[in-house]
């Protein structure tokens, strides 16, 4: 198999202690991960092959990157549970720094652990920042042409890259609207989010609307408060409409 070339691949040595299990068995253990950019959007851990608890056993697969040269595919095996091909390790790679590592699969795995608190979706990425800033700012949101929340008491949620995000106090949103929804997403910032789809007439809106219950220690000021997709709702702040900002979530 061969990967889409994702463009500069970049690494750099971590100080923080990496654990790794599955099955409730050690994986790995390491006090100098890197932390290697395969994409522009996050980074991923690659770890040390030396410190790794977990047997790697060979599926016999491979998958090539323009960047990063062959992959050679493996099992993890610890204690007799098995995560299949959850396991690269490029030995003859163009990048030397990335010959001695092993890159475990996030999401194969069940926990990870930066030091002694667990981490969720990926590794933080050290250039990207969150900032949650109480405002007396009049946010409007509305729905072709109806407004659905109306608020003087937002939190306004600064992120690396992505469009300002306005949390609302529940008690200044339309609750008459929201529909409970099925979808659920997670952050590695802010933890679990749960959505609500939107009902106005006989028209659904689709997961507009999510909510952090018990957000991560580090977002905890948005606790509690709805937000809704800037890219697909008409929100207006002061009295001024803004644009749809262009996202990932357009």
């Amino acid at each position: 198999m061969t990967e889409p070339k994702t463009g500069q691949v970049r690494v750099e040595p971590c100080a923080k202690r990496v654990r790794v299990y599955l099955g409730g068995h050690l994986v790995a253990d390491s006090s100098s991960p890197r932390l290697v950019w395969e994409h522009p959007y996050y980074p991923t851990y690659y770890l040390p092959a030396a410190d790794l608890r977990a047997k790697l056993e060979p599926t016999g697969a491979s998958r090539t990157s323009a960047e990063r040269g062959e992959g050679l595919e493996f099992d993890v095996v610890a204690d007799g549970t098995v995560a299949a091909g959850a396991a690269v390790r490029y030995p003859d790679s163009p990048i030397e720094e990335l010959r001695d590592l092993v890159r475990l699969k996030f999401d194969a795995m069940d926990e990870w652990f930066e030091e002694d608190e667990p981490i969720y979706v990926h590794p933080r990425d050290p250039y990207s920042r969150v900032d949650i800033l109480g405002s007396s700012r009049h946010i409007r949101v509305e729905i072709d042409g109806q407004t659905v929340a109306d608020s003087h008491a937002p939190r306004i949620l600064f992120e690396t890259g992505l469009p300002a995000r306005y949390y609302l106090p529940l008690t200044d949103v339309r609750l008459d609207l929201l529909r409970p929804s099925d979808t659920t997403s997670q952050c590695p910032y802010k933890g679990t989010a749960e959505y609500w789809n939107i009902r106005i007439g006989e028209n659904d809106y689709p997961d507009l609307v999510w909510i952090y219950r018990t957000p991560l220690p580090e977002s905890q000021k948005i606790a509690g408060m709805a937000c809704f997709y800037n890219e697909k709702v008409d929100i207006w702040v002061d009295g001024e409409l803004q644009a749809r900002p262009q996202s990932p979530f357009s």
